[in-house]
């Protein structure tokens, strides 16, 4: 009688070809939902990547409201943000420590938003706080963000010009004044790399990774190892993108390539070649990191964590790997 009664239960469960497609519907659904809000497309399903919407300037003209001061602005930054890593660079290189102090912001898997470590300005997420800046904004609350203690209101958001306005606008603060990393008889080639690697590198591993089809993956893939390949030529000739010295271009690409081999390669499937399997851009990259104050700003465990941890549509599970050893970016680089 048992038997009979297991067979008939047995008799009446989903085939199992049936719970395969059923999940597969379900779980397709969710992650497109999920991925709409995470990571706008267009309609080919090609990542686009919303523009900056704090745009202003630190200057000494005397119509700009934000002058260069010490203290009176910060950085909200997130240690595992390629973008918000810039600005930490670039601090630190300049050594700007002590006049520009720096908060830190933790993405929340459950809430999808920045949550600060400490309140400040009386706020306890990153939300909170552009509302402070714009009373009704209901924009993209992303980091970096350079803030004006004084107005209780952000200057700008936008990683590309903060690095900018941390170069030239705080010198007579910074212990290291004299290095300049966009020097004006560099500009023209600085800028030309600049668009070259944002829109195929440093963009180009999340139109990888948030494509939302095969086609547009493959475009996006194709473009980044191609602008990989010519940025390992130009180096093997030249010690930094525009010669002898670092610029603005190298601090840019270094965020991206300090990520590469342990976030973009995996998850975001870039996964053609590591930064280490190159001849010139994994020493590049040894040689970067090396430079005084860089690799304090590099934080292995957050940005594991952030984006193993906490981008969900792209690990479900949650699981954050325990490797690599940073220890390897210690080793001589040979660019001298």
């Amino acid at each position: 009688m048992t038997g009979a009664a297991e067979t008939k239960k047995k008799g009446k469960s989903l085939p199992p070809t049936l719970i395969i497609r059923l999940g597969k519907f379900v779980w397709t659904t969710l992650w497109q939902m999920m991925m709409s809000k995470l990571a706008p497309r267009n309609n080919s399903g090609e990542y686009i990547r919303p523009a900056s919407e704090f745009r202003n300037f630190i200057g000494t003209e005397a119509e700009n409201p934000y002058q260069p001061e010490a203290g009176r602005y910060c950085l909200y930054v997130g240690l595992g943000c390629p973008w918000a890593h810039r600005t930490l660079v670039v601090r630190a290189l300049k050594g700007l420590q002590d006049s520009i102090p720096v908060f830190i912001a933790s993405p929340s898997s459950n809430q999808g938003i920045w949550v600060f470590n400490q309140q400040q300005e009386g706020c306890d997420t990153l939300p909170e706080l552009y509302e402070l800046a714009k009373t009704g904004y209901n924009g993209r609350c992303t980091v970096p963000v350079l803030w004006d203690k004084q107005s209780k209101t952000i200057v700008n958001n936008e990683s590309a010009e903060i690095i900018v306005i941390l170069n030239s606008q705080f010198n007579e603060f910074a212990t290291n004044p004299t290095l300049d990393l966009y020097p004006e008889e560099l500009k023209e080639t600085i800028d030309v790399w600049n668009e070259t690697i944002y829109h195929a590198v440093n963009n180009g591993v999340y139109r990888c990774g948030f494509a939302q089809t095969q086609e547009a993956y493959e475009k996006a893939c194709d473009q980044l190892f191609t602008t990989l390949d010519k940025i390992d030529r130009a180096l093997e000739t030249s010690r930094y993108l525009c010669g002898d010295r670092v610029t603005l271009a190298d601090v840019r690409l270094f965020t991206t390539l300090f990520r590469f081999d342990v976030v973009y390669y995996g998850l975001f499937k870039c996964n053609r070649f590591r930064i280490q399997d190159y001849n010139n851009l994994g020493p590049y990259l040894r040689d970067l990191y090396q430079l005084p104050g860089v690799a304090d700003t590099c934080s292995l465990e957050d940005v594991k964590r952030d984006y193993y941890g906490n981008l969900f549509p792209l690990n479900p599970g949650g699981i954050i790997p325990s490797g690599p050893d940073l220890a390897s970016l210690l080793k001589p680089h040979g660019r001298e």
